[in-house]
């Protein structure tokens, strides 16, 4: 049986009023960055294309933001028009028919962009939708989820894609993306490369919003109450799974989130040890992508420095991670375990335990605002940590957050 479930939340309170004049640093995560020049909060989404093409038909700077929790925004702020997607909700077409083999049928989700990501996910699984439960705790919208191709514990948002519609801003027309056509890949997509131009050089055409603004995520997910098969030796084994085994949905988020709040990747307030003024969470959650290298040049990693394959992100199903073919000339490290390894210690700070920018306490992939930090403070850290493990392994760490207004 077929039937549409829309759903429309209220509209949440913002950090800042719509007439207010916020920073950056209000509307970020790590809780830096300076004046805005213009702020927009689209609560349509014919508000949010107004916003996007009044920018570009101006020759304005834009600047659309989301969670805020992929970016790190100079002290300077930012010269230009800011807009905030603030629409909830969504809309579900279920089918709950099962065959003959069991299996049964299937959400088809629509999902505004300003959607939260977390929320959503904990939606999803009370509702037995299959398919993002190891990806709970992510701070961020829905809109922002298949920009980074945000992935955690074996899965990643590809595996559920079915489209993206989104603001083409080179023709000024709506544009639905299908799977194959956003381009997934680790930690990218074709809708992020949009944000830069080729390496071939000239200048970042888009830059730092992506040409394609992303207004809806269309999502395909299985029903059913047991989880994806799980893909993460350290999530497993909190379950008492193997891996490639299935686990109650619910006891899967349980789990993501005791994992994420140990690691202080998780927002304020957010899991079942949260801490009020807890600093390690003031974050952009993982601030270095894990090193993706040929495998000849793998050889100049010690012995023992993690090793994992690489895989195509196109997913084959939507009931489990999205793993396609390994890839032979490529091989995945950890960033976390080089940076440890060249020396930057859980808590280190270039000033000491005193540093308003340090490494987090509980993970070194994150870094952290003890209050008080500036955005010159975790570009200064952020350059210590990539040029030690560039000068320790010869291998260069990219920044997982969007620096506006920054360089490395």
């Amino acid at each position: 049986m077929s039937q549409t479930a829309p759903r429309t939340s209220t509209e949440p309170t913002s950090a800042v009023g719509q007439d207010a004049a916020p920073t950056l640093a209000d509307l970020t995560t790590l809780r830096v960055g300076g004046p805005v020049d213009h702020y927009v909060e689209a609560t349509t989404e014919a508000e949010l294309i107004d916003a996007v093409r009044g920018a570009d038909d101006a020759g304005v700077p834009l600047l659309v933001v989301g969670g805020g929790s992929n970016l790190l925004v100079s002290d300077e702020g930012f010269d230009g028009v800011v807009v905030r997607d603030v629409r909830q909700g969504l809309e579900a077409d279920l089918e709950d028919s099962c065959g003959t083999d069991g299996a049964c049928g299937g959400a088809s989700l629509s999902i505004p962009a300003g959607q939260d990501w977390d929320a959503f996910v904990a939606e999803a699984v009370a509702n037995e939708w299959v398919g993002v439960e190891a990806l709970s705790g992510i701070p961020g919208t829905v809109g922002a989820a298949p920009v980074q191709n945000i992935g955690a514990y074996g899965q990643e948002i590809s595996g559920v894609v079915a489209a993206v519609r989104t603001w083409d801003r080179a023709t000024g027309q709506r544009k639905s993306l299908s799977l194959s056509e956003l381009e997934f890949g680790y930690r990218s997509s074709l809708l992020k490369r949009t944000m830069r131009v080729a390496p071939t050089g000239g200048a970042d055409l888009w830059y730092p919003t992506p040409r394609y603004v992303v207004l809806q995520v269309d999502l395909q997910m299985r029903l059913g109450s047991l989880s994806a098969p799980v893909g993460y030796g350290e999530l497993a084994r909190r379950l008492g799974v193997e891996v490639g085994q299935r686990a109650p949905s619910a006891e899967v988020r349980e789990a993501v989130l005791e994992l994420r709040g140990g690691k202080g990747m998780l927002l304020d307030g957010v899991g079942p040890d949260a801490q009020p003024g807890d600093h390690d969470r003031w974050s952009a959650g993982s601030f270095f992508t894990n090193p993706v290298v040929p495998v000849d040049a793998a050889d100049v990693l010690p012995a023992d420095a993690p090793r994992f394959p690489v895989r195509s992100a196109t997913p084959t199903t939507t009931t489990g991670p999205a793993l396609g073919e390994i890839d032979p000339s490529l091989v995945k490290t950890s960033a976390a375990w080089l940076i440890e390894h060249a020396g930057f210690a859980k808590g280190f700070g270039l000033a000491g335990e005193h540093s308003p920018a340090r490494l987090s306490t509980r993970h070194t992939l994150a870094l952290t605002n003890r209050g008080g930090a500036t955005a010159h403070d975790l570009v200064a850290l952020a350059r210590a940590v990539r040029d030690g493990v560039r000068d320790e392994f010869g291998i260069e760490l990219e920044p997982e957050p969007v620096l506006v207004g920054l360089a490395l």
